[in-house]
Parts: structure tokens; sequence; C-alpha cells
């Protein structure tokens, strides 16, 4: 049986630097297929280029991101400082969650310093809660909905911190050691985002950055680089870790 991992998160780049490496792992040493899926297009994401332009270059990169692991990219075209929980905006993530046959599903902490990664986080959630359900979409299904709610994580906030710099701690780490080249690769194709980062963020280096968060997380768990992720363990939801039992926890 196929199995199926996506990552929804608000945008390009957030994937790969965030939960990459988990992804690598699932398709390099379990066969998985793998799809990666950002909110907005990045239009807001570069001091120098139009909202339509700098969109283009970044689907692109999201893209070319995917590709270098043999991934699918999506983008479900909200926009930047504009991601809400809308109908729209459900819709949406339900219907590529249905199209993809998605048993694993990965996206923000609830709680981020950024509220395009909250709002994300917030429709992910009710979007695989919804996936299942014949009569959420009245009809209008252009997929099959899938037979069970998916495993759902939360990705590690950025610095894993909330808005009051209060640290999170994930409920399990993964190892990624061994594809900190993968997912490096991956984030490198991200090249239009290194001087809009340095513009906005005070952010030099993009790859350094995942390397140093990837180290402070392997550091915890005596590895070189690891991510870090909490399980939804909600009512009705798998209560089974699914990537701790493919991919082992540090």
């Amino acid at each position: 049986m196929n199995r199926t991992a996506l990552a929804v998160l608000a945008h390009p780049d957030d994937a790969e630097f965030l939960c990459a490496g988990t992804l690598v792992r699932l398709k390099k040493e379990h066969g998985w297929t793998i799809h990666v899926a950002t909110m907005t297009p990045g239009d807001c994401g570069s001091a120098e280029h139009g909202p339509e332009e700098i969109a283009r270059i970044r689907r692109a990169e999201g893209r070319a991101a995917a590709e270098t692991i043999g991934a699918t990219y999506h983008c479900l075209e909200e926009r930047d400082l504009r991601v809400i929980y809308t109908e729209s905006a459900l819709e949406k993530v339900t219907r590529l969650i249905n199209a993809v046959a998605a048993q694993v599903v990965l996206t923000h902490s609830p709680d981020d310093y950024h509220l395009d990664h909250e709002q994300t986080s917030k429709i992910v959630r009710a979007a695989t809660f919804a996936a299942p359900i014949p009569n959420f979409l009245h009809g209008r299904h252009l997929h099959p909905p899938i037979a069970h709610i998916p495993h759902l994580y939360y990705c590690d906030p950025l610095e894993g911190s909330d808005a009051f710099g209060r640290p999170i701690v994930p409920g399990f780490r993964v190892d990624i050691s061994a594809v900190i080249g993968d997912k490096a690769r991956m984030l490198e194709c991200h090249e239009s985002q290194r001087a809009w980062l340095r513009t906005h963020h005070g952010v030099d280096n993009l790859v350094d950055s995942m390397r140093e968060w990837g180290a402070a997380q392997g550091a915890h768990a005596g590895v070189a680089f690891a991510e870090g992720f909490r399980q939804h363990l909600g009512h009705s939801y798998p209560r089974t870790n699914v990537l701790a039992e493919l991919l082992g926890t540090v």
C-alpha cells in the first residue's frame, strides 16, 4: 500500500527549515510518497520584486526544493499576512489531504512567532478532522474522503519558543544527522530568501541558521542534528506514533 506524508506549512522554505529531514528519511528509508504544500507563494518576501514576481520566483523555488528529494510541491494560493481560518482556506487544505490520501500530516506549532504559522496550524488541524467526513463538502468532492483521520504532527516553532519567548518543548525528536545534507540542498533552492531575510529578519545565512537550530535540538538528544515534533492526540485522532515507529526517537 502506498503511504503518503503531507507537510502543510505557511510559506516557501518553512517545511525545508522545520521538517524536511524527517520527510527525507520517510522517503529514503521507507519509500513514502512526499508532498510539500505552502499556504502562500511568499508574495511579501522581497524588498526588490513586486508581489506577483516574487510569488512566481518562490513557487519555482518550492518546486525545485521538493524535486531534489522526489517530492511534489503544491501552493494553496492564500497570501502572506492574510492566512486566515476561513471556509475557503479550510476547503483547500481538506481537498489536498484527500487528493494525496495523506496518512501523516505535518504543520506548524499552534503557538509561533508568526500569525500566518498559527493560522495555518489551526486550518490544518481542522482539515485533518474534516477530510474523512463525506458531508463536509456537501457532495462537492473532487477526490474521495480518506478513510480515517490522519496522524497529525506539529513541528517545532521557530527558535523553539512562543510569541512571549517561552520555550515549547518537543514531545519527541527525530535524528536527521544522516540526511542533513539533503535538507540543506532543499533549503539552498530558496535563493530569493537570503536577501529578504537579511533585510527583514537579520538572518544572514538561512542554511547556517537551519544547521544551528538542528544542532541545538540534536544536542538535547546526543546526536548531531534533530527535528522536534509534538503529536496531536485529541479525541478521535490516532494515538500510535507512526513517526517514532518508523524513524525512532532520540
